[in-house]
């Protein structure tokens, strides 16, 4: 939805747009969310638009970007429809409050750290993140809580604190944002292992494949700030985004605290 058909109320609540266009959103899912027919699908959609004519005056990286997000639509589509009609063997371990809650206080700690954390929701069975990658200089280590055998809490305890590379004026260079990859380390790594303890399984928790996109401009920001909102209310989970306990708008309203 474009920024100037939002209503009032909502654009009063979109975050500022960074116009450095470091700005990622994040889409990561459970492992076996989707079932194989599924994903053959998928498969066969993204091999078509491949294969299909190429735009006029289309580059490879925005013929490759158009078809990328084709494909994820689709993806969050099925994702959606398994969790208005749940298929047994699809997981929804993110519907159980205390993994929600896991992956929530993830997102928290990382913020400042390694991320500025803009908009989240946390669906039963994927998860959606916008964020702002941060400079690796002069990042403060997160001081790691006492582990949950000694507090009866949920803890980030055993999380490596990330390394503090030497400051500016110390190298003389411009000091890197952190890598996409080392972000998806954080948010995925403790949280797999939380969550499979907590629900006494083992094996793959996340698909290890994610979507992610660099936002171009205002205009898509804004638009991305409205899909991560209304995600819940689009799989009939909610009627208002603000409803939604595991979601930014929800701790806008009132509703996830």
């Amino acid at each position: 939805m474009p920024h100037d058909v939002l209503p009032e109320f909502y654009r009063r609540r979109l975050p500022r747009w960074q116009p450095n266009g470091a700005t990622v959103f994040l889409t990561y899912r459970l492992a076996g969310s989707l079932p194989q027919a599924v994903l053959d699908q998928l498969s066969a959609e993204r091999e078509r638009l491949n294969s299909g004519q190429w735009r006029e005056g289309e580059k490879s990286g925005a013929r490759h970007e158009r078809i990328s997000k084709a494909v994820f639509g689709r993806m969050d589509e099925f994702l959606a429809e398994q969790l208005r009609r749940p298929a047994p063997e699809s997981p929804r371990w993110l519907a159980d409050e205390r993994i929600a809650r896991v992956v929530r206080e993830n997102m928290r700690y990382w913020d400042g750290v390694r991320v500025r954390l803009l908009r989240f929701t946390i669906m039963p069975n994927h998860v959606h993140l916008l964020f702002e990658p941060l400079s690796q200089a002069g990042q403060p280590a997160p001081q790691q809580p006492a582990p949950r055998e000694q507090t009866g809490q949920l803890s980030q305890a055993g999380q490596p604190a990330p390394q503090q590379p030497a400051p500016l004026e110390q190298t003389g260079q411009f000091a890197p944002r952190w890598p996409l990859r080392t972000i998806m380390q954080g948010l995925k790594g403790y949280t797999a292992r939380e969550a499979n303890q907590l629900l006494g399984r083992r094996g793959a928790f996340w698909q290890d494949e994610s979507f992610d996109h660099w936002v171009r401009d205002e205009a898509e920001y804004n638009r991305i700030v409205w899909y991560i909102d209304n995600n819940p209310v689009a799989a009939g989970l909610c009627r208002e985004p603000g409803e939604w306990k595991w979601s930014s708008a929800g701790e806008e309203s009132g509703a996830g605290c």
